[in-house]
């Protein structure tokens, strides 16, 4: 006997657990039982299981019957007239929805060629087998899973116009693309999901080749003069919001231009941008630390208050500055209301981004790199025609990574280019790689897609032929501009006196064990030295007996808490997170003992 669960729950046995699944199948396929229903038999576990639950992941499959599709050409003239619709077919029992559970007992075939009479399904398309995001690569079936798996998600992180009233909007932290355009080579789908309303990237000439090493690794190479002429020009928006809090006593903020009584008032020339309502005027260049909001608050604890007096109450200043690092121009300002009635300001600020040394690019395929080098116009190698490549690829990141759907796009986004039409590369359907190459060569160029190029500097034919095309690359969000970050002194923690950690609070970069093992390797000692000195302290120790003494600098006495006055006591210089362990230790009832030897 066979258990049979519907929906997690025990609902009685069966004898015979292959014909139970069948007769299922063909009731469902009737009518007779909802289609919403699945099920699956568990040989292992020797369970049949029905699931109807809501939120499960269901997809469309064509039934298969002794190794023939159950649609026709004649069903399929029909959709093409309107006579009948998708949910028809669904009804009639020629395709049916099945998810996972369902699918450990389905053989299905990618294609109808493929067919034989132990498969259950076919699939509508192959590309079906992949994501929205993976569908939208050229040629996918010509590279590498892995790669394809990144180069799926280099499109999610790339930046185009995500929408058209962002204008209207306060999103936190995104980018624009100026110019975005339409890719030459194109999966069917970009017209199924109105891809072009949405468009992440740009045509660009790419030429593989190495120039002056600044493209080795992922490293790419970008022609200055394509830079001047708007090529991965974006505008960053960031917004700053500001409330008016009331505290407990009816004390509240006020935002308006701080008094010169407040206590923290900053210099006169940082209230410069702010109008008479305390906010900074639209169109303002600002630079960090500029006041953008002038804001001041009752005071923070009962002794702030002098002599206990709410006459002689002194607000403090509370404005809302540019965060460290950031610049650009006051796009907008807001003024409203949050849930509890106060005053809410939110203000955005924008900076044209152009592309710079450290900015993050990728193609569809999984090739991202970052920028090593902008060349001058003048200095870019060019064609026989004066083509100028717009981005140089480094050729060593093709060959262990096996994309070779990268290669095809190149030359297929010549191609298009070269008619003025797009190219399908719609994945197992695309335009063969054959007939790309016969239109190259009727086109007038070479088949395989390279030319002779000279050097931009000397004007001399390079030797070797260079693979030139057009290419869609995209422009990822990874900007070094959010990134970048160094710090010479600033804030520390108060329990180890160590540089704080984080870019956001003005922190340290962390010297790590391999980073000091390499300046070990080098030999720079000074420098080492220099770097692990973020907490250095001068303590007194005892030579009598290895404990820190007392140093009274006001009186100028040193003395040892346990052997007094007459011992040596010599200054010395430590980490202060040793002196630390050296507390802790004690606190352990554990005697750490220091012994002195002379420096000389």
């Amino acid at each position: 006997m066979v258990d049979v669960y519907l929906n997690q729950k025990f609902i009685g046995t069966v004898e015979d657990s292959k014909s139970f699944v069948e007769n299922f199948k063909k009731d469902r396929r009737k009518g007779v039982i909802p289609k919403s229903l699945n099920i699956g038999y568990n040989s292992k576990q020797n369970e049949v299981f029905i699931d109807g639950v809501s939120g499960r992941s269901r997809r469309p499959l064509i039934i298969v019957k002794d190794g023939k599709s159950l649609l026709t050409d004649e069903h399929l003239e029909k959709l093409k007239k309107n006579e009948i619709i998708w949910d028809d077919l669904v009804e009639k029992g020629i395709i049916e929805y099945v998810d996972a559970l369902e699918e450990d007992n389905c053989y299905v075939s990618l294609h109808e060629k493929d067919l034989d009479t132990e498969h259950t399904h076919l699939e509508i398309d192959p590309i079906i087998i992949f994501g929205l995001c993976s569908a939208l690569v050229p040629y996918a079936n010509c590279g590498q899973s892995s790669r394809l798996n990144r180069g799926q998600k280099t499109q999610k992180q790339s930046l185009g116009l995500y929408a058209s009233n962002y204008l209207l909007r306060m999103d936190t932290d995104v980018s624009l693309l100026h110019y975005p355009q339409r890719p030459l080579v194109r999966s069917f789908l970009y017209d199924v999901f109105d891809q072009d309303k949405h468009p992440a990237g740009q045509n660009v000439v790419i030429a593989l080749m190495s120039y002056e090493g600044y493209n080795m690794q992922d490293g790419i190479i970008i022609n200055k003069g394509s830079i001047d002429r708007g090529f991965a020009r974006s505008t960053y928006f960031r917004p700053y919001s500001v409330d008016e809090l009331r505290y407990s006593g009816g004390l509240m903020d006020e935002i308006s231009v701080p008094d010169k009584e407040v206590k923290g008032y900053k210099a006169e020339k940082d209230y410069k941008l702010l109008e008479d309502d305390g906010l900074v005027y639209s169109e303002a260049r600002v630079n960090s630390d500029d006041v953008i909001v002038g804001k001041t608050s009752p005071p923070r604890f009962l002794g702030d208050l002098e002599e206990f007096s709410l006459t002689a109450n002194i607000r403090r200043e509370s404005s809302v500055t540019i965060k460290q690092g950031e610049e650009g121009i006051i796009d907008m300002v807001v003024v409203t209301e949050n849930e509890e009635g106060n005053k809410l300001v939110r203000i955005r600020l924008r900076d044209e981004r152009k592309p710079e040394i450290g900015d993050k690019f990728a193609s569809r395929h999984g090739q991202k790199g970052v920028v090593g080098m902008i060349v001058d116009e003048s200095d870019i190698p060019f064609s026989s025609t004066g083509i100028k490549p717009d981005l140089i690829f480094s050729p060593h990141s093709v060959p262990s990574r096996m994309t070779i759907s990268h290669l095809i796009e190149i030359v297929g986004g010549k191609v298009g280019a070269l008619s003025g039409r797009s190219i399908d590369g719609t994945t197992f359907d695309s335009e063969p790689v054959a007939d790309l190459r016969k239109e190259l060569l009727e086109s007038g160029f070479r088949e395989n897609g390279t030319e002779t190029m000279y050097n931009g500097i000397t004007g001399e034919k390079m030797e070797a032929k260079i693979f030139i095309g057009s290419m869609y690359y995209l422009k990822l969000k990874h900007l070094v501009a959010n990134k970048i970050h160094a710090r010479a002194s600033g804030r520390i923690q108060l329990l180890t006196r160590q540089p704080i950690e984080g870019r956001a609070k003005g922190g340290g970069l962390r010297l790590g064990e391999m980073e000091k093992d390499c300046f070990v390797a080098h030999g720079a000692s000074l420098l080492l030295k220099e770097r692990f000195d973020s907490d250095k302290t001068n303590v007194y120790v005892c030579e009598n007996c290895g404990m820190l003494a007392v140093s009274d600098e006001y009186r100028k006495k040193y003395f040892c808490t346990k052997c007094g006055t007459n011992v040596e006591i010599t200054k010395i210089e430590i980490s202060y997170a040793f002196k630390l362990l050296l507390d802790e230790l004690k606190s352990l009832c554990i005697y750490p003992k220091l012994k002195l030897k002379s420096k000389y």
